[in-house]
């Protein structure tokens, strides 16, 4: 690492995964592309960032983990949401205690914390905040799905296929005594469509709220201290 030379994105990328965004925007526009790892710690010293917290950030930028978020959809909507990080530091206990509180403070819940050796967790049904062993460091893994829309959408969905099908069926047939069903299956159809409808619009912003706080307490895991 130490004669790699770094582009203009890839130092304002370091100094914003080092620091908070004053910081970035003040070295940044001291830096100039091309420049050594070594020079851009000169750098950062000027603007009172520890070496090793750039060297940090200089190492999870060239680590090549498909780590990040992701997003599973259903209908072209977010029902799942994921995020990955490595965070080049352990978490000290009274970090993790910390990032358990702000977890709980972002999603409104008390959840389940459980412990398996260097495996720490955090649970809330689907939602789950993991901290596991990395290769320099901590690994930081977040997850949610979201059951209750996924559930509304396929029963909704369901009711509404069962009240089609039945209702064509006399129809198609000419089977009269069969079209005095038609009355209950417009109430299934019904019901199947308010189902369908509170579950695409639970979804509607559901996604991005998620993956937005989900980036949140991953970056505040980066720092050198959780404030």
């Amino acid at each position: 690492m130490t004669d790699r030379r770094y582009t203009d994105d890839e130092m304002a990328e370091i100094f914003r995964r080092a620091t908070d965004s004053t910081h970035q925007a003040e070295t940044h526009a001291a830096a100039r592309p091309g420049m050594s790892l070594a020079e851009l710690q000169e750098i950062g010293a000027e603007a009172g960032i520890p070496a090793e917290q750039v060297a940090m950030a200089a190492r999870s930028l060239d680590q090549p983990h498909a780590i990040g978020p992701a997003t599973r959809r259903m209908l072209g909507l977010p029902i799942a949401v994921a995020d990955d990080a490595q965070l080049d530091r352990t978490l000290s206990d009274a970090e993790w205690d910390q990032l358990v509180v702000m977890a709980r403070d972002t999603f409104a819940a008390r959840g389940k914390l459980r412990q398996d050796g260097k495996f720490r967790q955090w649970t809330n049904g689907n939602l789950q905040v993991l901290l596991e062993p990395g290769t320099h460091g901590d690994r930081l893994r977040l997850r949610t799905v979201n059951g209750y829309a996924r559930q509304m959408i396929l029963m909704g969905g369901g009711a509404m296929g069962i009240a089609a099908a039945v209702s064509l069926t006399p129809i198609l047939t000419g089977n009269a005594a069969a079209l005095a069903n038609l009355d209950g299956m417009a109430i299934l159809g019904l019901i199947g469509v308010a189902m369908f409808a509170r579950g695409v619009y639970g979804l509607r912003r559901w996604g991005e709220r998620r993956a937005k706080q989900f980036r949140e307490l991953i970056e505040r895991a980066r720092g050198s201290e959780i404030p």
